[in-house]
């Protein structure tokens, strides 16, 4: 039965890797031959060597700032969502009343486009800041924090899920016998509970982290970089980049290949970290 199925494993797995093929790698394959080019269309392309990376580290693109600004963002973002999801979730497994609704209603945000929430977040911000006549795109503070607020109130609902899911799994023998022991509540959950959960906090860590680095419709909605570009981040910086229409969309492209890079290192980076502190119940 099971070499029968071996030999059908191409019909089954064939179209899907046929299409991830094509959706994927041979775009992907294209974007790193065109990062070398000078280019406006596929079909126009000049081989122009490492210019677009070096032109995409110059002043004038701004790149830099908007990577800089994109990991402030990203390593709060992955600190406070993952306290305030954890937190939640302790709290929804203690067996309180009317847990169902509050995961629901902490879901829910999760479920709005990131449009919306820009548009959102930007309306409720600004007619706060309106009492000190200021608004989101005159102060890079104000658009700083209404990223990180955004940031939050959209992502802790999803990771409350995965540790809620985690929390439930960890056997209830364990603390048990931590208790008897003598441990507090703060004991067993230092000893016994975060290190059960390790796999829930490598998902969320990861989730949060990515995340964070590739956000461009939130960032586009609220702020859309003001005010001078200081609110940019680098997924919005690329976009900017590559339809500037003055004939900067190979460096456009080197940049997305420098943000892809990037991001996979230190996701990568992230993963083994957090998985060597894995334990098993």
């Amino acid at each position: 039965m099971i070499k029968s199925l071996k030999k059908c494993g191409l019909v089954f797995t064939g179209p899907t890797t046929l299409a991830f093929g094509i959706a994927f790698l041979a775009p992907f394959a294209i974007g790193i031959y065109l990062s070398f080019c000078k280019f406006t269309t596929v079909t126009n392309a000049s081989f122009v060597g490492v210019q677009n990376y070096i032109d995409a580290f110059g002043e004038r693109e701004g790149f830099v700032s908007a990577l800089l600004f994109t990991a402030l963002i990203t390593v709060i973002a992955v600190v406070t969502v993952n306290i305030f999801a954890f937190g939640i979730a302790y709290l929804l497994t203690l067996k309180l009343r009317g847990t169902n609704f509050f995961r629901t209603v902490f879901f829910m945000p999760n479920l709005i486009g990131g449009i919306v929430l820009g548009y959102t977040w930007q309306t409720i911000i600004n007619a706060v800041l309106r009492h000190w006549n200021t608004t989101l795109v005159t102060d890079t503070k104000y658009g700083f924090i209404g990223l990180i607020l955004l940031l939050n109130w959209q992502m802790v609902g999803y990771m409350m899920i995965i540790y809620i899911a985690g929390l439930q799994a960890v056997p209830p023998e364990l603390t048990e016998a931590a208790s008897i022991d003598g441990a507090n509540r703060w004991q067993v959950l230092r000893h016994v509970t975060l290190p059960m959960i390790m796999p829930s906090i490598t998902i969320c860590t990861f989730l949060t982290l990515s995340n964070s680095f590739k956000l461009y419709d939130q960032n586009l909605a609220l702020t859309n970089g003001a005010p001078g570009h200081s609110t940019e981040m680098a997924a919005l910086n690329i976009v900017n980049t590559f339809f500037a229409r003055n004939g900067v969309s190979g460096v456009g492209q080197a940049k997305a290949i420098i943000f892809f890079l990037l991001v996979s290192g230190i996701a990568f980076l992230q993963l083994r970290a957090t998985q060597s502190k894995e334990v098993e119940a």
